[in-house]
């Protein structure tokens, strides 16, 4: 590991800003934390309807307590890091703090990514799969950055009730 900065932010092919290795990293390597204000899920629905801010173009990132962090507010590079069908890195969460590590040996030049798919309650019409579209060029893009959506399963009614 070298003392340069495993990363670099610019403009990105795939979308907006992006992170890009400064340098080449090894599988495993902790390239960065994500950082940024721990805030309830309430809150965070509040600064983004509060900014008018386009649901796609949020830096919420989604911790196992409930909460998030808002990259938005004091974070850092990290948030720049873009949504990948095929990633070079993932982020891990360790007592509350996001961490992105490379999953494997990524060039210094090549731009960082992980899968975040997102979440999205609302009815998943064409115009919001459209401003959810991936953009990563993978050979296996599934085209979306949402999740799907759980299927609610039907009850059986006493006619398709199984007898065993």
């Amino acid at each position: 590991m070298s003392d340069q900065l495993a990363y670099v932010v610019r403009i990105s092919p795939v979308h907006g800003r992006g992170v890009f290795a400064n340098r080449d990293i090894a599988v495993s390597e902790c390239v960065i934390e994500y950082t940024g204000r721990e805030i309830p899920w309430s809150v965070a629905l509040e600064r983004a309807a509060e900014q008018d801010m386009p649901h796609n173009h949020t830096f919420f990132f989604s911790l196992a307590n409930g909460n998030v962090i808002d990259g938005g507010d004091q974070g850092n590079e990290a948030r720049y890091i873009n949504h990948s069908c095929e990633p070079n890195c993932q982020a891990i969460e360790d007592e509350g703090r996001i961490y992105i590590y490379a999953l494997h040996d990524i060039k210094c030049g090549e731009e960082l990514s992980y899968s975040y798919p997102l979440i999205y309650d609302g009815r998943h019409t064409p115009a919001i799969k459209r401003s959810f579209a991936c953009r990563c060029g993978a050979p296996g893009c599934t085209g979306t950055m949402l999740a799907p959506k759980k299927r609610r399963r039907k009850q059986k009614g006493p006619e398709q009730a199984s007898h065993d």
